[in-house]
């Protein structure tokens, strides 16, 4: 029964991961979600921004606190340790949703493109960074990131496996293609208001460093040498022409490319 409750936990924290997801697209692209990142009456600039400012900071702390191994270690003194991972879901999923619930629009605009050629790039460069974040997923293991590999595992008596060390499809070309496609995604808009401009700066600033300062940190020394080579290889988010990583397998082992 407990096993099973579990499964359903995952479950249900996955479910609310993929509604907070399709939420932020048309939060950040302003469109067809109740509050978006410019709808609502303005409201006096100062307060608009240091609300705003709290709510990022919130989710950073959140998400880089809860992603480091000495919290993980506490957590599973609480909870089991097929449920770490879900709840680290839930947790960045309801962070998210209140900043999305709080944020308040900053009136003004930073650029506008008019020509509807130009404008339909844009959206188009948009819903590429949207796919490739989706897509990025995949590529390393959709199931285990959100903790669904790890309750199924728990449900028939075994323990989920490690994750392995994987260079496949866009990570051949660069580090971290989730975070560039969210990059992407930020950043593409025909229309791009103050508070977007805010929104768009502090998540490159959160993602550059925590990418780069923390979460290679932890690779390099979860993984060692195989990936300081991989480091050595391929750039971290912006492709360099003729570099191409060689295919690694879920076990680690190189293939020839």
């Amino acid at each position: 029964m407990t096993r099973a409750l579990g499964l359903a936990y995952g479950v249900a924290c996955y479910a609310l991961f993929l509604f907070t997801f399709l939420y932020a697209i048309g939060f950040v692209a302003d469109f067809g979600v109740p509050k978006t990142i410019d709808s609502g009456a303005p409201a006096n600039t100062l307060a608009a921004l240091g609300v705003d400012v709290l709510l990022l900071g919130l989710f950073a702390l959140q998400h880089s606190g809860m992603a480091r191994r000495g919290f993980k270690r506490w957590l599973t003194r609480a909870v089991p340790r097929s449920v770490e991972r879900s709840t680290f879901v839930l947790a960045s999923s309801l962070v998210l949703l209140l900043l999305f619930w709080q944020w308040r629009p900053l009136p003004g605009f930073a650029w506008r493109v008019a020509d509807p050629v130009g404008a339909n790039l844009l959206w188009a460069l948009c819903a590429l960074g949207w796919g490739t974040v989706l897509l990025g997923t995949f590529m390393i293991n959709h199931a285990q990131l959100f903790g669904l590999s790890q309750v199924w595992a728990r449900l028939r008596g075994r323990e989920a496996p490690e994750p392995g060390f994987q260079t496949l499809w866009l990570y051949r070309y660069v580090r971290h293609p989730l975070m560039v496609g969210f990059l992407v995604a930020f950043w593409a808009t025909p229309l791009m208001t103050f508070g977007h401009l805010l929104f768009a700066l502090a998540t490159t600033g959160y993602i550059l460093v925590g990418t780069l300062a923390f979460e290679e940190r932890d690779l390099e020394r979860y993984l060692g040498e195989p990936y300081r080579r991989y480091q050595r290889e391929v750039p971290a988010f912006i492709p360099r022409p003729g570099r191409v990583a060689d295919a690694v397998g879920p076990e680690g082992e190189r293939a020839v490319s």
